[in-house]
This record gives C-alpha cells, structure tokens and sequence, in this order.
C-alpha cells in the first residue's frame, strides 16, 4: 500500500495532537486523581490519560482506518497500511498529576514491517508532533522536512547546534520508576555531574528532546524509554539536526536514547560509557 506524503500525516499528526492537547489542559480538575499504576506505585495512570488516547485513537482511525496504533495505555492493535500511529497520551502524568507545567502529548507515525509490532530498531519515523499546551507550543517534524516549534510569535524551523566542550554542556535526564532501575541512574547521574555544566531533570522524554532541537538543552540521555516516550521528540530533534543513537551509537531504543549536537554527541556518549 502506498503512504501518503510525510507533509500530510505530519498535519494529521499536529492536528491530533492539539486536540488532546486541548482536552487534557482545559479538562484538567482542582486536584487529578490516580486511575492506576504501571510498573511501579509510583508509576501512575490517571483517567484523563485513558481519555486522551481514546480521542486520539478515535479521530485517527477515522482519517486513517487501515493503519496500526500504538498507545501508552491501551498497547498495539495491528494494521494493513504498513504505518503505526505511536502515541503518548500524556507524556509526563506524574507532572500532570502534580499541577507541574511539564507535560505533552506525543503523536508520531512509523513505517515498519506490518507482520509485527513496531520496533524502534528498525522503524521509519516519518511524522510526529509534540504538544505542550500549559506552553501552547507545537513542536512537528516530517521525514526529510525538517523540524519546526510553533508558538504564539508563528512558526519557526528548528536547527541544533553542534553543541559545546562536554565541561560546558547543560544536559537533561530522566529517570525510571522501578527502583533498581533508579540505582543504576543514579550511579551513571553520579559519574557524569562533575563533567558537565549542570544537569536538568523535567520529567518528560518528548520535551527534553524537543529542547535538544531547540538549544534550550545542549544534550539529552535516558535509559528505559518505551517507544511511545521518544519517537515524537526523536524525529523533531533529528530533523534539527541532532544525532540521536542509543549509547553504543546504534538505533535508539530501551536501552538508551542520547540526543546532541553532532560535537557534542561522540564526546557525551563516551562519558556515558565510562566505568
């Protein structure tokens, strides 16, 4: 089956995205209650989450009823096309849960082999947008076409820097919620302060690579992401024009995501791999 213009699912996709965008931040109440846990205690679900990737599931299905969708809350249900719908209904809950202005929703399509599951190894990112509406920032990229931020002053491309000497580098993180997870980012948080400028935690992978894309972040690592956490942020920060790898330098997936300028990017990833 032929795919449609990257340009076009690039609209759909910032089209989706700002809907649920809307729904999360105006339906958001006094105070957000728990709906569920994940991997964790700590790792929660609220109702809106649910709310939200049934709304994006909806209207995508509508406009592209062969393709497959990947969500967060509800997993993968197949399609013909060859195209997945990757999707993050509210990439930073806990945030969320906790009134912290840090949180997006994340909605990226990915060719790939349609005999399984989309695999970040071998997917073809071809569209995503991020939106952060406490923010009413709208961050998209297509394949090939680069990357854009728009906000209240208009739309405006995105280019990475090669980025600064690692001493002087402002680099963001995440971390996990399974403990022994946590420990061993610790260890690795532990190594690589005393190296850079400072490091910055937000608690939402799509922003952090979206601020690689920016400038707003010289760089950005994490370990544990699942697809739906970094395949929106990943292609608008490649598509700016930052190396975006694991930490060996391969395909980026849950066993690391490093996003920098193509500097800074060998010179973090061989910090990253000491001790």
């Amino acid at each position: 089956m032929e795919h449609p213009a990257p340009a076009d699912l690039r609209r759909l996709a910032v089209e989706v995205a700002t809907a649920a965008g809307e729904l999360i931040c105006a339906g958001r109440p006094e105070r957000v209650e728990v709906a569920a846990t994940k991997s964790s205690p700590t790792d929660v679900v609220t109702a809106m989450d649910t709310a939200s990737e049934q709304l994006v599931r909806q209207r995508l299905r509508l406009a592209r009823p062969h393709d497959g969708f990947l969500g967060e809350e509800e997993g993968y249900e197949a399609g013909t096309s060859g195209l997945t719908w990757v999707v993050d209904p509210i990439d930073g809950t806990v945030n969320y849960l906790y009134g912290l202005r840090s949180y997006a929703v994340s909605v990226a399509v990915v060719a790939h082999d349609p005999a399984g599951p989309p695999d970040p190894a071998t997917w073809t990112v071809l569209a995503a947008a991020v939106v952060d509406p406490s923010a009413a920032e709208t961050w998209s990229a297509q394949a090939g076409g680069g990357a854009s931020l728009t906000d209240a002053r208009g739309s405006h491309p995105l280019r990475a820097g090669a980025g600064p000497a690692l001493g002087h580098a402002l680099v963001a993180t995440g971390f996990g919620y399974d403990p022994v997870r946590r420990a061993e980012q610790a260890a690795v948080l532990s190594r690589l302060l005393p190296q850079v400028r400072d490091l910055r935690r937000i608690g939402t992978a799509s922003l952090d690579l979206c601020a690689v894309a920016a400038g707003r972040v010289d760089a950005y690592y994490e370990l544990g992401l699942n697809p739906w956490d970094f395949a929106g942020g990943w292609l608008v920060a490649r598509e700016a024009g930052a190396v975006v790898t694991d930490f060996a330098g391969g395909p980026a997936g849950p066993h690391g995501v490093l996003a920098a300028g193509p500097g800074l990017h060998p010179v973090l990833r061989g910090a990253l791999a000491l001790g």
